[in-house]
């Protein structure tokens, strides 16, 4: 016997706006760990595990807009984007900016690799199977699927942060030191 869940609109609505504050609000926690590295204005912190955790759990079109509120709560003078800075919005231009500018991108990606999409099918109505990662005698299991999905988003993170930081140091072997990026005085 199938149940099926019917839920109202509004509160379909609801729910989706709850879990996407609740991602940003993850990944702004996750700003608060952060260790300093030697040798490069980039600290570690934990907010790339929170945006990959965001992006496959809201998908890709909600875990990309948890990810821009993150931002816009960044920008809008909120402790989120760890260090003070007078004007906040300057993070986003600094250092550190292609990291995070890179977010919504990455929890977009991760978001769209771990949802079952759509592939030509012979035997299914219309020539479109559903859910081919469900199908019985499809041999990758759910476990490739997220790992390359994991590492698809820090692939796209870390370009990011390349990107930007080879633009404030004028070359790409520059970016990797990133020893020569002035760093704005805590």
């Amino acid at each position: 016997m199938e149940r099926a869940l019917v839920i109202d609109n509004s509160t379909l609505i609801i729910r989706r706006t709850v879990a996407v504050v609740l991602g940003a609000i993850l990944v702004a926690a996750a700003a608060q760990v952060a260790v300093p590295l030697p040798g490069t204005p980039v600290p570690f912190t934990l907010q790339p595990l929170a945006v990959l955790l965001v992006g496959g759990l809201l998908g890709a079109r909600f875990g990309a807009l948890s990810m821009i509120l993150y931002l816009a709560m960044g920008a809008r003078a909120c402790r989120c984007l760890r260090r003070p800075c007078p004007v906040r919005i300057a993070r986003l231009f600094g250092p550190t900016g292609g990291y995070l500018l890179a977010y919504p991108v990455a929890a977009w990606a991760v978001g769209a690799l771990l949802t079952p999409g759509r592939r030509p099918g012979e035997n299914a109505p219309g020539g479109v199977v559903v859910t081919p990662g469900h199908r019985p005698g499809v041999s990758r299991t759910p476990w490739v699927r997220t790992a390359l999905a994991v590492l698809a988003g820090l692939v796209l993170i870390h370009l990011g942060g390349l990107a930007q930081l080879a633009i404030l140091t004028g070359n790409v072997s520059g970016a990797g030191a990133a020893r020569d990026v002035a760093v704005p005085a805590r």
